[in-house]
């Protein structure tokens, strides 16, 4: 804890993982588990630097969360886990949104898709899904668009950009509809039509 407290993160892990290693049933290892965790967690940068700490603590989270489901630390770790998690998506976005005002259309559609198909529970989705949009209708593939907009539409209709790729659509006359049989169209059958392929 000293450690820790004194920001000596790599002396906090070791530690830690030496308690674990050591006394691995006994009624602290959650808390060393946990403060393993918070080594990690508590050096988590700005978005747009390299994400290994990040990886390494949600490994570690994962670890308290499925290991000590009962100790009083679990549900911290889980809220952590959640925010980490939620930092990764953004920094894929962060990387989507560079290509995207450089025009660099393909490489921004596959930092969205990664967060569409890999974060959809974070708080980037939405953005990610009117990205879609914008760098679809960039590319004249209008399917992928609308499909992208109806996804958006179905599950993020009280959202800004819902709004944005609405009025994006509508105004080159298409509709926020299923078209075609692209990976979006795979999403949106299986989770608005409830159709698993």
């Amino acid at each position: 804890m000293a450690n820790h407290q004194a920001k000596n993160y790599e002396g906090s892990r070791g530690a830690a993982q030496r308690y674990i290693d050591f006394y691995p049933t006994d009624e602290d290892a959650a808390y060393a588990q946990y403060l393993l965790a918070l080594s990690y967690y508590d050096q988590i940068d700005e978005v747009g630097r390299d994400q290994g700490l990040t990886f390494q603590a949600l490994q570690s989270l994962r670890t308290v969360i499925e290991v000590y489901p009962d100790s009083e630390y679990a549900t911290s770790a889980i809220l952590k886990f959640d925010l980490a998690f939620d930092h990764l998506a953004g920094k894929e976005m962060e990387i989507g949104r560079y290509y995207l005002r450089r025009g660099h259309y393909t490489s921004a559609i596959s930092r969205f898709r990664v967060v569409v198909e890999d974060f959809q529970t974070t708080s980037h989705t939405a953005e990610a899904l009117h990205r879609l949009v914008e760098a679809y209708l960039s590319l004249g593939l209008t399917q992928e668009a609308q499909t992208a907009g109806a996804i958006l539409g179905h599950n993020y209709q009280s959202t800004d950009w819902y709004e944005d790729s609405y009025k994006l659509l509508t105004s080159q006359g298409l509709k926020l509809k299923d078209r075609g049989n692209n990976w979006l169209s795979q999403i949106y059958r299986q989770s608005i039509k409830g159709r698993w392929l």
